[in-house]
């Protein structure tokens, strides 16, 4: 099978995805202008299904054993683009820091080549929303819509800043931590700022949960294993002379075990309750969106590592697990798969308003995508 288009036209439709980062379960420019390009590709041997803010497109093979997907992700993240670029975000307040622009560029690319050249397989292209909160793979995982086109095996991609382009990274076994966001609402009385005896501070009262969720991972999760307790938002109080009635919280929590997890969460209800009797206040605990590890299927992982070495598309590069969170973990339960980084070589990281991934890997991808499904699929 021969690529029938320039992979140069997906650098300038990941430009036009950039411009319109949304949030999760809102991405519907995004979907609009996704299915308006699918409706450009010949529809032979392609379905399209719409699912909340997401898309299915299955292109059906010519003799099907099997079903293979791939995955991308569709959201961007609440904050504001710093990049001075000419693409930069039109939506205020929103950018996609994550890479999910790439992330569907090149899920278009492949798409493209084997709705022109039908694979002997069934693909399935997996557009799933709110990647980034509240998470979108668990509901979609469980809908009608993909039960009916559930595919045999899965794959997707990440973009890593840190690796340049042209590269791959991956391995076998557990890749991604296990995730939890968490939110801790603290509510006291408020009070004029002369006479704090007649009030509860809030303010105080987060400060010193602050200092003791910190020493949870230190002091009871096993120095062989690995977690991770961050705040990331402490909010409270209205006017400089007013003691804080409420005070809130939020921040994550990442184990590389199911164990830990569970231990962390008990340890954060303890200080809750260590807060609450010694600040005589209430606390409220919200663990979010909660996501499962990234566990790759040992023998299709290894068999990718050892494709991609084969291959003069990219070049592999061996990796350790990381504390990052995805939700795709939740397919991996399931479906038979693996994730993989692809390096795009940015000075600034994921999550960055500053993020500027080097678009030559976006060809990389489509190529050994290609390659690699229709070796699948063959």
């Amino acid at each position: 099978m021969a690529t029938i288009f320039n992979t140069e036209a997906f650098i300038q439709i990941r430009r036009e995805l950039h411009q319109i980062p949304e949030p999760g379960f809102q991405e519907t420019k995004t979907q609009q202008y996704l299915l308006e390009y699918l409706q450009t590709l010949p529809q032979d041997c392609m379905e399209i299904r719409t699912w909340k803010t997401g898309i299915l497109v299955r292109i059906k093979g010519t003799n099907p054993t099997k079903t293979i997907g791939y995955r991308t992700d569709m959201d961007g993240l609440p904050m504001e683009e710093d990049t001075g670029l000419p693409f930069r975000s039109k939506h205020e307040g929103m950018m996609h820091a994550c890479g999910h622009d790439l992330h569907m560029s090149i899920a278009l690319g492949v798409l493209t080549h084997f709705a022109h050249n039908q694979p002997t397989d069934n693909l399935l292209f997996v557009f799933q929303p709110a990647e980034e909160g509240p998470g979108g793979a668990q509901p979609m995982l469980a809908s009608e819509e993909f039960r009916q086109w559930k595919p045999d095996q899965m794959v997707a991609l990440h973009i890593a800043p840190e690796w340049p382009a042209g590269t791959v990274a991956t391995k076998s076994g557990l890749l991604f931590a296990n995730t939890s966001e968490l939110f801790i609402d603290l509510k006291g009385k408020s009070g004029h700022a002369a006479f704090p005896h007649q009030a509860n501070d809030m303010v105080v009262a987060a400060s010193h949960m602050v200092t003791q969720l910190h020493t949870i991972v230190s002091r009871n999760v096993s120095p062989l294993d690995s977690a991770v307790v961050t705040i990331g938002v402490i909010s409270g109080g209205t006017k400089q002379n007013i003691i804080a009635e409420k005070a809130r919280l939020e921040g994550t929590i990442r184990t590389l075990s199911i164990e830990s997890m569970n231990k962390v969460k008990e340890r954060i209800e303890g200080v809750a309750r260590g807060i609450e009797a010694s600040f005589d206040c209430e606390t409220s605990i919200d663990y979010g969106a909660n996501y499962c590890q990234v566990y790759n299927t040992p023998e299709l992982t290894e068999e990718f590592i050892q494709f991609v070495e084969a291959s003069n598309i990219a070049t592999f590069q061996p990796c350790e697990k990381a504390m990052t969170g995805e939700d795709y973990g939740y397919f991996l339960e399931e479906i038979p798969g693996f994730m993989f980084w692809l390096g795009v070589g940015s000075e600034y990281g994921l999550h960055h308003n500053k993020l500027n991934p080097n678009e030559d890997a976006i060809t990389t991808a489509i190529h050994l995508l290609i390659a690699y499904m229709t070796k699948q699929a063959a």
